[in-house]
């Protein structure tokens, strides 16, 4: 077989065509482009600072009806579950005994009266009859004492006419307060005793009503601390106000007033009760309801607020952002949030006032990574003026001073969600 060879020159032109085919190539690639990222600068803004807190409903005033007096009840004058009036009637209890203890106690009290008029007479006659040596002095001081006897006398019938008068007035068992009745505790016929306080029935006020919550000292130790440093304002227009959540999920329609936090700490489960009062009209509020209340404890006029899709978290759980520094390179920052607002964050720690957060392109941005920062374009605003802080608990769930892990998580998910839509 004939081998033909190549000449040399042939082989070093073809070679060198090659080379400069691959210098021009590599000439022609464009340069990298520095990624371009949507940010917010963070500014202090001023939002609520809601707590969330768990509570049952009670009675403004509770009365329970029980027998004064012992005796047969002769009839019931009000219906079961209805509304009464201070002073009404409810239960009438046999008076006859009670009669006739008040008619003895005014015949004795006759008797007495009748006695003093003698005794007077009889000291008026032995005053002059002592003067005159007529009569010993022994015998005018002995009727001198038997006066003072009979109008003690006097003394003790009103006390028994006035006590059994009392008594009388007892087989007449009347309501207390205002405010609707119980089930009755018993019936006619029945022998109720004053001795053992038979309960007859309950009377409850209803409007207004108590709603008594359950907050961690934990908290409670928080908000004071932050009242102090002047990071809330719980006096004024921003003072506490509270909304209700009821059992089947709607909003109670009126709001309702704080009225006092407790001074000592459950040991058993290291809470204080707080206490709100709402108007109850319409007899919504039962006592003994569940309930949630959402309360503004105050305004944080000093909060740094990052819209949710800005912050991620990573895999022990805690919120992380992307920050722009001084030379346009990405800084990995760990945050502490304190809630939320509307659909922002509410960061406590980990970011200060001016820092630019990466919210558009975070999974274009890697720490450490040159970028072109740019004005973020999305519909969530950042801060929000004093009247919309005010609104925000109502129309969107304001700053939770409770949130927790139970709330990080579904936030979170929801950011991962809006940044992978981008």
């Amino acid at each position: 077989m004939r081998v033909e060879r190549v000449p040399l020159r042939l082989i070093t032109a073809a070679t060198a065509a090659v080379f400069l085919a691959a210098c021009g190539q590599k000439q022609s690639a464009p340069p990298p482009q520095t990624p371009e990222v949507g940010i917010v600068t963070v500014q202090p803004t001023s939002v609520p600072v809601i707590a969330d807190l768990p509570g049952r409903t009670s009675a403004y005033l509770v009365a329970q009806v029980r027998a004064r007096v012992d005796g047969i009840v002769l009839r019931r004058e009000f219906t079961e579950g209805s509304e009464v009036k201070a002073g009404q009637r409810l239960y009438k209890i046999d008076p006859a005994p009670y009669i006739a203890t008040l008619n003895n106690a005014k015949a004795t009290l006759a008797k007495a009266q009748a006695n003093v008029a003698s005794q007077n007479a009889l000291v008026s006659r032995y005053k002059i009859l002592v003067a005159a040596n007529a009569v010993s002095k022994q015998d005018y001081d002995n009727a001198v004492a038997a006066q003072g006897q009979a109008v003690a006398d006097v003394a003790a019938g009103k006390a028994s006419v006035d006590t059994a008068q009392i008594n009388l007035g007892y087989t007449d068992v009347v309501s207390p307060i205002t405010g609707r009745t119980g089930l009755s505790q018993v019936t006619p016929g029945a022998y109720v005793q004053a001795s053992a306080a038979t309960l007859l029935t309950t009377v409850q006020q209803l409007d207004p009503i108590y709603v008594d919550l359950t907050q961690s000292s934990v908290e409670g130790l928080q908000l004071r601390r932050q009242v102090q440093e002047g990071r809330l304002q719980t006096e004024g227009i921003h003072a506490a106000k509270v909304t209700l959540t009821l059992e089947d999920g709607r909003t109670y329609t009126e709001q309702g007033k704080l009225q006092f936090s407790d001074v000592s700490v459950d040991q058993s489960t290291g809470s204080v009760t707080v206490r709100a009062i709402f108007q109850n009209k319409d007899r919504v509020l039962l006592p003994g309801m569940f309930v949630r209340a959402r309360i503004q404890e105050g305004m944080n006029d000093h909060a740094l607020v990052v819209p949710q899709i800005g912050v991620t978290h990573d895999q022990k759980g805690t919120p992380t952002a992307l920050v722009v520094n001084k030379d346009d390179k990405v800084e990995l920052r760990q945050l502490a949030t304190g809630g939320t607002f509307g659909n922002n964050w509410v960061v406590d720690s980990g970011l200060k006032p001016g820092d630019r957060v990466i919210v558009n392109g975070v999974e274009k941005a890697k720490p450490g990574m040159q970028v072109k920062p740019v004005d973020a374009k999305f519909p969530y605003p950042v801060a929000a003026s004093d009247a919309q802080a005010a609104q925000a608990p109502a129309a969107s769930g304001a700053a939770s001073a409770n949130a927790g892990g139970a709330s990080a998580a579904p936030a979170a998910s929801s950011a991962a969600a809006a940044s992978g839509a981008q």
